[in-house]
């Protein structure tokens, strides 16, 4: 598929291992992957970090370790979603411990999913649908003329918020 067409994710993860499993899995996918160690060089990439050297990278979705040393998961995820530049961009936290409240957090503060590791394909293949209703989101927000097309055009765009 060709590069300008994939969907970008960045995943972060501590884990060598990890990353090098969900970057496989996302690439098995046809994504295009940016994989980093920390939640820290996300932010630099993402244009967060307050570092007049950072790259502020395009990308379509996150997908981040929870646990991690010196920033978690859900730490990223709040930063993410306090942008008014990022906050529409989905983040799907990963982790291997299965605990309900942590869970329950993340999804109430703005996780698109929450994914028991270790990540299979069959997880990765949940993503797309985060990623399309987050390009129509985008669509209806750049394209104000859709919503004269169409009586209905207004409502399906609100359905997408």
């Amino acid at each position: 598929m060709d590069p300008q067409t994939q969907f970008h994710v960045l995943a972060v993860d501590d884990s060598i291992i990890d990353r090098k499993l969900i970057e496989k899995l996302l690439k098995t996918s046809s994504f295009h992957v940016t994989a980093v160690d920390s939640p820290n060089k996300a932010l630099e990439l993402l244009g967060l970090s307050g570092n007049e050297n950072e790259l502020g990278m395009k990308v379509n979705m996150i997908i981040t370790d929870y646990s991690m040393p010196g920033m978690t998961g859900y730490d990223l995820l709040k930063k993410i979603k306090e942008s008014e530049k990022l906050k529409d961009i989905p983040v799907v936290i990963m982790s291997s411990e299965n605990i309900p409240s942590r869970i329950s957090r993340c999804l109430e503060d703005g996780a698109e999913d929450f994914f028991l590791k270790p990540v299979q394909l069959s997880d990765v293949d949940k993503l797309k649908p985060y990623l399309l209703r987050s390009k129509f989101r985008n669509f209806c927000k750049f394209q104000p003329s859709f919503l004269d097309w169409s009586p209905d055009a207004g409502n399906l765009c609100q359905s997408c918020v």
